[in-house]
């Protein structure tokens, strides 16, 4: 059975990989719309960048991993199944539950992996890429300032400037309306001015060569004109609270302990307390998700007998989004207190996971499974849709190449 087991584990650990490496690029490219705004609104550098998308990496595996390995399993034991090996070992009288074993080496890696990621490296992950932003936004406090434009990015100040100079921070044709005193609104205009960062602050000074004051007094109507060779500026950042919180800790950059801690101390606050108690829940009930989809793979892919990849991902995709919206209904429940965190993360796991049992022990003693047939009238939907959808985007890009 040795040889056996290592050939299952050489048949899974390939798609397993290939899985992880497919679905972490998808979740790339939706953060990917993030970090494009910060390099067109920030002008970040490259390895802000690149750090950026190294500290998300637990968040994706997180949900990445469960589905690899239920796509990697899927994926194997239909192969297995459709050159009819699982035939032969079964005429050898080998068992399918002789088989579980390699699978469930497999399970376990993801299940330990995936519950480091939650317990450890998910919230040191969020927790990095937040005191990043900070710094980030601290130290690009200038940027987001547009040429031509009234920008209103400051507390209670409207600021338009010709030109800016990204590089020198020099600015030419300025025009400020100063309304932090209502009393004693005062406009300033000025040929040229130096932007200067305050990050410790959440501030930005601007100052200004050869301009001109002009304050009008509401109280008892009233202006005064002042001329000035140089003149020093400085205003914060608009929202500044917005910016506070990244320098305190969400449920999910909490360690495990810290989130304990932090559901005793919120226990007469129902909304906080669920909240947190969700948060404790989903670090269990995420890794778990490979065991339940694992087992429900194993008895999809001997039935099924394909060994178009198509196939298994028109049915492991289904299954996954289904799964993952019932996680999703069961947190929103739980959040608002109309079940408990328990049941409402949990309740996935079981559900998935007593139909991979059932299915198992069936397909394990040659009995009928009634409902494969619906599963397969899924499966070959969904992998026709997405063999159209491959199709259609292959013609749009050969369109494109040749005009």
């Amino acid at each position: 059975m040795r040889i056996v087991h290592r050939h299952i584990l050489r048949s899974v650990m390939t798609p397993l990989g290939v899985n992880l490496l497919f679905f972490t690029f998808i979740f790339f490219m939706g953060k990917m719309l993030k970090i494009t705004k910060l390099i067109i609104n920030y002008q970040v550098e490259a390895g802000v960048i690149v750090r950026l998308l190294l500290y998300s990496i637990p968040h994706f595996l997180v949900f990445v991993m469960p589905m690899a390995v239920m796509m990697a399993i899927l994926l194997a034991f239909m192969r297995m199944a459709a050159d009819n090996e699982i035939m032969v070992l079964k005429s050898a009288g080998v068992s399918l539950y002789r088989l579980i074993p390699a699978a469930l080496a497999i399970i376990v890696g993801g299940v330990l992996a995936t519950l480091t990621m939650t317990i450890y490296g998910m919230p040191q992950g969020k927790l990095a890429i937040k005191r990043l932003t900070y710094e980030t936004l601290a130290a690009h406090a200038n940027v987001g300032l547009q040429a031509r434009t009234f920008n209103n990015r400051f507390e209670k100040v409207t600021l338009y400037v010709n030109a800016v100079d990204s590089q020198t921070m020099q600015l030419r044709d300025i025009f400020i309306e100063d309304r932090r005193n209502p009393q004693a609104v005062a406009t300033i205009v000025a040929p040229s001015g130096q932007l200067i960062r305050l990050p410790e602050r959440r501030a930005v000074r601007l100052r200004l060569f050869n301009g001109m004051i002009n304050q009008v007094q509401r109280a008892e109507p009233s202006a005064r004109v002042l001329h000035f060779a140089t003149y020093d500026f400085e205003f914060n950042i608009k929202p500044a609270d917005k910016l506070a919180r990244y320098k305190r800790k969400d449920e999910d950059e909490m360690s495990l302990a810290e989130l304990k801690a932090h559901i005793r101390s919120v226990h007469s606050d129902p909304d906080d307390y669920y909240e947190a108690l969700n948060e404790y829940h989903s670090k269990f009930s995420i890794p778990a998700a490979c065991l339940a989809l694992g087992l429900l793979a194993i008895p999809l892919g001997v039935e099924l007998k394909s060994s178009r990849k198509s196939a298994g991902l028109g049915m492991g995709l289904p299954l996954f989004v289904l799964y993952y919206v019932m996680m999703s209904a069961g947190r929103s429940l739980a959040e608002v207190g109309l079940v408990e965190p328990a049941l409402g993360l949990w309740l996935p796991n079981a559900v998935f996971g007593a139909a991979g049992i059932v299915m198992l022990i069936r397909s394990a003693n040659e009995k009928p499974l009634y409902w494969m047939d619906g599963i397969r009238f899924i499966g070959r939907t969904a992998a026709g849709a997405f063999k159209r959808l491959t199709r259609r985007l292959t013609r749009g890009r050969m369109f494109r190449g040749d005009s």
